[in-house]
């Protein structure tokens, strides 16, 4: 596995737990909106292992404010780094899973990118564009053996949120956790285990899906309950 982080430090990290589990990984700075970079890293993961068999997604940027009040820099950093960093993960993979004759893809999306937040218009613009790329990739690439799929998560308590929230954060999770039918927010490992399933065999007839993983978030209209609980 090549790890791919714009800190190389944590990259670095994670590759280092997964060699101590036993398994190999390379570590890799990497800034996701580089056309270049991502093609370094990719290049990478041939010399390392000599194949690309999986390719996920993950890069993602929010910068909460009023559409109206967004600047251009601000609307232009969002997209490149949520949506356009798929856009060059999947243009640069997909010539080499068609010469290996298989491979899959999976994206980061959100449940942000079925529905808007208020105050993060240009991050649920960006979400939309990483499901619906997903499907166009997908039929492009069905008949090549590859699979292209999206996770939509729904709060995940991982750092970026914490970062997000601020100093709000322990407020946040709790609200949070009480807007989700299920009663708390979602952990990365949870969101790891549906990548891992899409990734695998078991999902071989899944191909252009946005996977939701909200723990019934969006299930719920929204309206109050009729009947006290």
């Amino acid at each position: 596995m090549v790890v791919a982080d714009l800190s190389g430090t944590r990259a670095e990290a994670v590759a280092a737990s997964i060699a101590k589990d036993g398994g190999r990984a390379a570590a890799i700075k990497m800034d996701a909106s580089d056309a270049a970079a991502v093609e370094r890293t990719i290049r990478l993961a041939l010399d390392t292992f000599g194949r690309l068999d999986v390719m996920m997604n993950n890069a993602g940027l929010a910068e909460p404010a009023p559409l109206d009040e967004i600047s251009l820099e601000s609307w232009n950093r969002v997209i490149a780094v949520t949506l356009t960093s798929a856009f060059l993960g999947m243009k640069h993979c997909l010539p080499i899973m068609r010469a290996q004759g298989k491979g899959v893809i999976v994206n980061t999306a959100s449940i942000s990118g079925t529905a808007a937040d208020y105050g993060l218009s240009s991050y649920n613009a960006a979400k939309a564009g990483v499901i619906n790329l997903t499907r166009s990739a997908a039929i492009e690439n069905a008949r090549h053996n590859i699979r292209v799929n999206c996770v939509c998560p729904g709060f995940i308590d991982t750092r970026a949120t914490q970062i997000l929230g601020k100093d709000r954060a322990d407020e946040l999770r709790r609200v949070y956790a009480e807007a989700h039918p299920i009663g708390r927010v979602g952990q990365a490992d949870e969101i790891a285990s549906t990548v891992l399933f899409l990734a695998s065999d078991e999902a071989s007839f899944i191909t252009g899906a946005a996977i939701v993983a909200d723990g019934g978030l969006t299930a719920h209209t929204g309206l109050p309950h009729f009947q006290k609980r």
